[in-house]
């Protein structure tokens, strides 16, 4: 039986995602053809909330007959309701993601504090960066080296779910700095760089949602790059973000639209751990009854106004080119409130052309009890409801949006910087020890 537990060195994994011709690395000088491997691979989940770290899958093979690998709630969810799970989680060795994959996991999401994370807490990057800083890299430019091969081995590990879907998913996602959230053509320039030297058909390049960088997702898209637009905490923002994809596509000149993909990262979680601290101060039972239900009202508001904004003249008429729809991904789904169901802000948003993309706790918990039922345009009207009542108590949506998109910068800020201190440190060091 496998569990998912820490495991510095894996043995070979087999996943049914994968194509059997594809060969994939095990570590230094290893590789394995997956067409080798018969033995599928059980899952099991094994929490463990002492750490905050990749989940490793330890391998049993189940029989040796060849039976296909064991289904999970994240294949139903995919082949059922058409919503794609996907996980919010990067770290060395990036075959750990193998499993998962075969768990049924389609793609992954990542961003300044998962490398933050990840980095400064494993050996895994060593070698590589004593390389880099020998050779007279600057820190900056050592960070997205080492950023750059994680993102390029995920990119391999999903290809083929790419290639089956015919570019709809299997897409993992790279940030630009955090340092551009206010510069619009940075953050352009950036996106092209970024999505050149990844050099990967299923790369999204993640571009935060503020005012300033609104206009640069235009243009990312109308240079045909596929994008993730990350930070998303109000309707209104939203709303602007899908008119950027859609000026985009119609400015690219291009008669094939079918390679331009987009998702939308509409935060969920963090929506609710500021409005229920509001709805705390007022005190009174009708908003403390109110508590828990604003993320997931506002969320489903989204995928109503998603539905409106892909459809008309204008929509068909990008659709006869080859047009996708810029997908809703749902993000911060993890609970903060130990009160509150793990699955909150899984199961209730479950439908068709969506992605959830899960931490470690979310996904844990959609694979041992999570639902599988459309349940996305379920009680939109209470959802409606929700949502007035809380303009009534005074919450105002948009600067709830504001407050969490600048806690949400600076929280990526403070990693980026954070890590690249540590690496300067750590270089210092390494360059000391040499003289």
């Amino acid at each position: 039986m496998a569990t998912i537990s820490k495991l510095a060195n894996p043995s070979f994994v087999a996943s049914s995602s994968l194509r059997s011709d594809r060969i994939v690395p095990l570590g230094p000088n290893r590789v394995v053809p997956l067409r080798s491997v018969s033995a599928p691979v059980r899952l099991s989940i094994r929490s463990n909330n002492n750490q905050r770290r990749c989940l490793v899958v330890k391998c049993g093979a189940v029989d040796g007959n060849g039976a296909s690998t064991k289904r999970t709630t994240l294949h139903d969810l995919y082949e059922q309701q058409g919503q794609s799970p996907w996980y919010d989680n990067l770290c060395r060795p990036v075959t750990d993601l193998i499993p998962l994959i075969s768990s049924g996991v389609r793609g992954v999401t990542s961003n300044p504090t998962i490398f933050q994370k990840a980095i400064s807490s494993s050996s895994a990057y060593d070698d590589q960066f004593n390389e880099l800083v020998s050779a007279g890299n600057d820190i900056e430019s050592v960070y997205w080296e080492l950023v750059i091969k994680d993102i390029q081995d995920a990119c391999k590990l999903f290809e083929p779910i790419y290639d089956e879907t015919d570019g709809a998913d299997g897409y993992v996602s790279v940030e630009v700095s955090p340092r551009l959230a206010n510069d619009t053509q940075g953050t352009i320039e950036a996106a092209k760089w970024l999505h050149l030297v990844v050099n990967r058909p299923n790369v999204y390049i993640k571009i935060p949602a503020t005012a300033d960088c609104v206009p640069s997702i235009k243009e990312v898209i109308a240079n045909a790059i596929s994008v993730n637009v990350t930070l998303i905490f109000s309707l209104a923002r939203y709303e602007a973000v899908i008119d950027a994809y859609l000026d985009g596509l119609e400015a690219s000149g291009l008669s094939d639209l079918s390679r331009v993909t987009s998702v939308a990262s509409f935060f969920v979680s963090r929506v609710d751990s500021l409005i229920d601290k509001m709805l705390e101060k007022i005190g009174t039972p009708e908003a403390l009854n109110l508590r828990g239900k604003a993320a997931v009202a506002q969320a489903k508001l989204a995928y109503k106004l998603y539905q409106e904004k892909f459809s008309g003249p204008r929509w068909e008429a990008l659709v006869k080119k080859g047009a996708k729809k810029q997908r809703l991904l749902w993000a911060s789904t993890s609970v903060k409130n130990p009160a509150y169901p793990d699955t909150l802000y899984v199961d209730p948003l479950i439908g068709p052309d969506t992605v959830s993309t899960m931490p470690d706790q979310a996904l844990q918990a959609v694979l041992d009890h999570g639902t599988i039922a459309r349940t996305i345009d379920q009680n939109v009207s209470e959802a409606e409801g929700v949502y007035s009542a809380l303009e009534k108590l005074g919450i105002d949506w948009n600067q709830v949006g504001t407050q969490l998109e600048l806690e949400g910068v600076d929280s990526f800020k403070k990693s980026f910087d954070s890590l690249l201190s540590s690496l300067q440190e750590k270089g210092n060091s390494l360059k000391t020890a040499k003289v």
